[in-house]
């Protein structure tokens, strides 16, 4: 079938990476001031005590945050395929046959994210296939678009944003 011809329905269009950070940049913005507000609330302060000899005690700070990330981006996407910088960013996830991702897709691709993300996104990377998936949403069949309505999705395209 001739490109040109393809009715823009079934067209997928994969978002950038710059795209994905900058969605990402500002759900971590949003997060990250929720989870200060919160150490502030509940411990009068953002430092913590913790022995400086010890590199778990100083990086155990970070556990709390992760799951607040875990939660934040599984219950939005799951909810409405998109979080804030989602949104402000007109991007979506949904799954491989361009369709509303099932809970288990959301929370693996929301587990690498969360917890991490620095690794998910080098393998990606390097990993990477025509779909732009990092290493979780590739494990949890998810993909990030640009927000386009889908009616038929019997020959979709892939297209590089």
């Amino acid at each position: 079938m001739d490109e040109s011809n393809l009715d823009t329905s079934s067209k997928i269009v994969l978002a950038k990476w710059s795209d994905r950070f900058f969605a990402w940049l500002i759900d971590f913005i949003v997060i990250s001031s929720i989870s200060t507000a919160i150490m502030v609330v509940s411990f009068g302060s953002i430092e913590y005590a913790f022995e400086r000899d010890s590199f778990w005690m100083e990086n155990i700070q970070y556990i709390p945050t992760s799951i607040l990330f875990f939660i934040y981006w599984t219950v939005l996407e799951y909810k409405t395929n998109q979080t804030i910088g989602k949104k402000i960013m007109n991007l979506k996830i949904i799954n491989i046959d361009g369709r509303k991702p099932n809970l288990k897709g959301i929370m693996i691709s929301s587990f690498g994210k969360a917890f991490l993300l620095p690794i998910d996104v080098i393998l990606g990377w390097f990993l990477t296939n025509e779909k732009r998936q990092r290493i979780f949403n590739k494990l949890g069949d998810t993909l990030i678009v640009k927000i386009k309505e889908i009616n038929d999705v019997s020959d979709i395209k892939y297209l590089k944003d």
